[in-house]
């Protein structure tokens, strides 16, 4: 097996699971994110790990994600997030998933695929709101006569209304406004559908950062996504949440590894990889680490990031490779040698310097990033 790898703690998931359940209001039902191949932890595994945990639904953004899931014995809901194409329609009335719906065209045309797979019961959908977040979803005073449409077909059922926050991730004066006007037009756009007759079903609007910290919009159904995979979606939503005496306790899912392939000499004026970025101004020691851009360590996250080699921190020089990256140990240093593992970002009780917040801190990014990107051809070794 490569050297190289993410260690996947599934203890730390289920704790955090845990750890959000118990924010949660008696009837409020939870919705784990585990699209992404669980936000690059694996799918199977958290999705799993929250029917363990008693999640009453499971969040994909494909078909064939949804698909993997049963065929390895999930029996959750599933909620299909992001948008599905036509030919996608028969793989989701085969796997049990429920989509987002919003407008005539796509009622017509899930209906009919319906209508064709001879179905016994209606297929539930739910009905995607847009209050802001302008990506998908219909405007909120349309929201009553798309439901109604939906009403009228014989072949689908609302079970759910459905929108999405835009900023409630990160919880300043001015974000936090938004998020309340967002929330306003999506109960308004509930009403409404009540108003006209009709059950909405679910309602759920509350990702990570909402679910956490604003109780009032937990509903009938919390989404979290990064928070159990050990996560704050910010440092702003970490310190409200401290200061407002909540703390989750979050423990890392994932530890980026791999270890010390060689160790070189460098004299002074001797550059490393590509672009020369880096020159030696002084004797050194560099060990070289089989892991780079191909395996999801971002070619950006050099300079700035530090690896773990047995407790102590120690930057990468010059630019990370493709499959490769360097890191400047000093010169005859006793605490690296050869073979030794070293820590690319994990839990900071593991004896990790960093964690991936920090190193999307560092890179003007989210740790969604950095964990989603570490690739296929990394082997994920289960805890």
């Amino acid at each position: 097996m490569r050297c190289t790898k993410a260690l996947i703690f599934k203890e730390n998931l289920k704790h955090n699971i845990l750890a959000v359940k118990k924010l949660l209001k008696p009837d409020t039902k939870i919705c784990c994110a585990v699209k992404a191949d669980g936000y690059g932890c694996g799918a199977v595994l958290a999705a799993r790990t929250a029917q363990e945990c008693g999640a009453d639904y499971l969040a994909v953004a494909t078909a064939d994600e949804a698909a993997e899931l049963r065929k390895n014995g999930i029996t959750a809901h599933i909620l299909l997030l992001s948008l599905c194409t036509k030919q996608e329609f028969p793989k989701l009335i085969e796997n049990n998933v429920t989509p987002l719906i919003f407008d005539s065209e796509m009622i017509q045309a899930y209906n009919e695929a319906c209508a064709q797979k001879k179905t016994m019961e209606k297929q539930p959908v739910f009905l995607a709101i847009d209050t802001g977040m302008g990506r998908i979803g219909c405007l909120p005073d349309e929201a009553a006569a798309v439901a109604q449409e939906i009403s009228g077909c014989s072949n689908i059922a609302l079970s759910g209304v459905i929108t999405h926050f835009a900023v409630a991730d990160s919880i300043t004066k001015e974000n936090r406004l938004y998020t309340e006007e967002q929330f306003s037009r999506f109960m308004k756009a509930v009403h409404s559908i009540e108003a006209v007759g009709i059950n909405p079903g679910i309602r759920t609007c509350a990702n990570s950062a909402a679910a956490v910290s604003l109780p009032q919009m937990q509903l009938d159904m919390v989404r979290p996504g990064i928070v159990i995979y050990g996560y704050y979606p910010d440092a702003v939503t970490e310190k409200y949440l401290a200061e407002n005496g909540i703390n989750l306790s979050l423990k890392p899912v994932m530890q980026l590894e791999t270890e010390v392939a060689a160790i070189r000499r460098f004299t002074p004026g001797r550059s490393v990889s590509y672009g020369r970025t880096w020159t030696s101004s002084t004797e050194t020691d560099v060990a070289v680490l089989p892991i780079g851009y191909a395996d999801g360590l971002l070619r950006r996250n050099s300079p700035g990031l530090l690896v773990t080699i047995n407790g102590r921190p120690y930057p990468v020089i010059g630019r990370i490779c493709m499959d490769q990256c360097m890191v400047d140990i000093g010169l005859n240093n006793p605490d690296v040698k050869r073979w030794d593992k070293a820590i690319i970002f994990g839990s900071k009780e593991s004896g990790a310097v960093m964690d991936a917040s920090d190193i999307a801190e560092m890179t003007g990014t989210i740790s969604y990033e950095i964990m989603t990107a570490v690739s296929k051809r990394v082997p994920r070794i289960i805890q």
